[in-house]
C-alpha cells in the first residue's frame, strides 16, 4: 500500500512539473501559411528586381557620362592654347617696332585664322563660349576680378571680359573673368571735385 501511494504521489509531482515547463522552442514558431510564404517570397524578389534595375541605370548614366564628357579634362586643357593665342595678338599689336609694318597684319591674320579654326572645332564638340559682356552677373557662370564704376550701367553687369569662359554641354569647363559695374560713389565724386577746384584756385591765385 506505502508502494502504491508513494509511485501515485511521485506521478503526480511529474504531472505538475510537466505543466510548469515552459513550451518547446519549435512550438513557439507557428508553421507560415502556404500564402505568406508565397507573399514574402514576392517581396524578396521585388527587391532584388529593384537592385539589379538600379545598378543598371547608375552603369548606364556612367556610360553615358563617359561618353558625353569623357574628353572634358582635354577640352580644359586646350582652353590654354586659345588663351596663349589671344596674349600673343596682343603682345604683338602693343610692340612698338612691328606697328603698323605689313609682317604685323600678316601674323595677326594667321592668329586670328588659328583661333577661330580652334573655336570651331571645339563648337563641333559642343563646348560654347560663355556670354558675358553685358550681361548680369550669375557666380554659376562667372567669376568677378573686379569693380568699376560706372553710372551708366546697372550695379553686377559685366562690362569687361578678362578671360574668356567656357561650356562643355551642361556643365562647367571654366568660367569667365569678368569686371563689373558698380555704383558710382556720390560722396568720393564730391571729394573729387573739391579738391579740384581747390586745385584750381590756387592756380588762379598764384598766377
Amino acid at each position: 500500500m506505502e508502494k502504491e501511494e508513494n509511485q501515485s504521489s511521485d506521478s503526480a509531482v511529474l504531472e505538475e512539473d510537466k505543466g510548469n515547463k515552459e513550451p518547446d522552442e519549435s512550438s513557439k514558431n507557428i508553421e507560415k501559411k502556404p500564402e505568406d510564404k508565397i507573399i514574402e517570397l514576392e517581396d524578396k524578389l521585388a527587391r532584388a528586381y529593384a537592385e539589379v534595375e538600379n545598378q543598371r541605370r547608375r552603369f548606364e548614366k556612367e556610360k553615358d557620362d563617359a561618353f558625353d564628357y569623357g574628353g572634358f579634362s582635354l577640352a580644359r586643357e586646350t582652353l590654354n592654347l586659345i588663351d596663349n593665342l589671344e596674349r600673343s595678338r596682343t603682345a604683338l599689336k602693343n610692340d612698338e617696332n612691328l606697328k603698323n609694318s605689313e609682317a604685323l597684319t600678316k601674323t595677326i591674320d594667321h592668329l586670328d585664322i588659328i583661333q577661330k579654326d580652334m573655336i570651331s572645332i571645339l563648337k563641333k564638340n559642343n563646348i560654347e563660349e560663355i556670354k558675358s559682356i553685358g550681361q548680369k552677373l550669375d557666380p554659376n557662370l562667372h567669376q568677378a576680378m573686379m569693380e568699376v564704376e560706372d553710372e551708366n550701367k546697372e550695379p553686377g553687369t559685366v562690362i569687361e571680359e578678362i578671360q574668356k569662359g567656357f561650356m562643355m554641354k551642361d556643365r562647367l569647363l571654366r568660367p569667365s573673368l569678368v569686371a563689373v559695374s558698380k555704383k558710382v560713389n556720390k560722396k568720393e565724386e564730391n571729394t573729387k571735385a573739391d579738391k579740384k577746384s581747390e586745385e584750381n584756385q590756387s592756380k588762379s591765385t598764384k598766377n
